[in-house]
């Protein structure tokens, strides 16, 4: 307990607010879009398990341009 208590919360914060934006940002697209490269069900995975990676590689690789 007296780990979380020496943590600098001013410099997680920020970082801590990125992932959970990307996250449902990401999760919102997901379900929005028609077609993905790969299964849908996978990018869901990816995006909830893989952290601040998961939306990124969700933009950058998952997206299917029309």
């Amino acid at each position: 307990m007296e780990l979380l208590a020496d943590l600098n919360w001013a410099l997680l914060a920020p970082i801590i607010i990125i992932q959970v934006i990307l996250l449902i940002v990401a999760l919102v697209d997901l379900i929005k879009i028609e077609k993905t490269n790969g299964p849908k069900w996978v990018w869901a995975i990816v995006i909830l398990v893989v952290n601040i990676i998961g939306p990124i590689l969700y933009f950058v690789i998952g997206r299917r341009n029309q």
